[in-house]
C-alpha cells in the first residue's frame, strides 16, 4: 500500500503534464494555422473567359492574378497583386470573414500566454490552483470563440460564393470584369479551417481535463489542511 500511493501520485502528475503540454501544443498549432488561413490567397478562386486574366485568387486582404507582359519580345506571365480595399464592392459575408478572422488571429496568442503562465506555475511548484484554473478557463473560452468565428466565416463565405449570389466585385480599374466569370473553384481553405478548429477543440478538451485535475487537487489539499487543523486542535 505504501508503494501504491507514490505510484498513483506519479501517474496522476504524468497525466496532468500530458494534458498541459498537449493543450499548449494544440493551441500553438491552432494559432499558426489561423495565421496561415488569414494570409491565404485562396478564399475564392474565380476563373474567367478572358484573354488577359484567366484566374483571380482572392484573399481576405489582397487579390492575385497572372498577367501576360511582353518583355524583350517574349511573353512573360507575372503575378500581380491588388489590395482588397474600399474601391471594391465588399459583400456582407466577405466583410464578416475579414472581421472574424482578424479577431481570431488577435486573440489566439492570448491562449498561448495564459497556458504558458499556468505551465510556469506548475514548473516552479507554486501551489496556486485557483490561478491555474482561471488561466485554463480563459484559454477554453477563447479557443471556443475562435473556433466558432473560424467555422462561421469560412462556411458562410464558401456557401454564398459557390451556391449563392455574392455581391463581391472588382474595382473599375481591375483588368477583368466580373461579367466574364465562368467558374468558381473550391479551395483548400475549408480543410485548413477544419484543421484549425479541430486543434482548438482538442486543446479545449485537454484544458478541461486539466481543470478537473486541478479542482480534485484543490479539494484534496483542503481536506488535508482541515485534518491537520483538527489534529493540531
Amino acid at each position: 500500500m505504501d508503494c501504491f500511493t507514490p505510484n498513483t501520485k506519479r501517474l496522476s502528475e504524468m497525466k496532468e503534464w500530458i494534458y498541459r503540454l498537449v493543450g499548449f501544443l494544440c493551441s500553438l498549432l491552432s494559432s499558426g494555422c489561423g495565421i496561415i488561413l488569414a494570409n491565404s490567397r485562396y478564399w475564392r478562386l474565380w476563373e474567367f473567359k478572358d484573354n488577359v486574366v484567366q484566374f483571380v485568387y482572392i484573399g481576405l486582404w489582397e487579390a492575385y492574378y497572372y498577367q501576360e507582359f511582353q518583355i524583350s519580345g517574349s511573353v512573360t506571365k507575372i503575378l500581380v497583386h491588388s489590395p482588397v480595399n474600399s474601391t471594391w464592392t465588399i459583400s456582407p459575408e466577405f466583410r464578416c470573414a475579414q472581421s472574424l478572422i482578424l479577431l481570431t488571429t488577435l486573440i489566439k496568442p492570448v491562449v498561448v500566454i495564459f497556458s504558458s503562465a499556468a505551465i510556469r506555475l506548475s514548473i516552479i511548484k507554486v501551489s496556486v490552483p485557483e490561478i491555474e484554473i482561471l488561466c485554463y478557463k480563459c484559454s477554453v473560452l477563447i479557443l471556443v470563440l475562435s473556433s466558432l468565428c473560424t467555422i462561421i466565416s469560412v462556411t458562410w463565405n464558401h456557401v454564398v460564393d459557390l451556391y449563392g449570389k455574392t455581391t463581391l466585385d472588382f474595382p473599375p480599374t481591375f483588368p477583368v470584369k466580373k461579367a466574364a466569370l465562368v467558374k468558381k473553384h473550391t479551395t483548400h481553405v475549408i480543410p485548413v479551417a477544419i484543421l484549425t478548429s479541430s486543434l482548438s477543440l482538442l486543446g479545449v478538451i485537454m484544458f478541461l481535463f486539466e481543470i478537473r485535475s486541478l479542482k480534485i487537487q484543490k479539494n484534496l489539499n483542503t481536506q488535508i489542511s482541515s485534518k491537520q487543523a483538527d489534529q493540531t486542535a
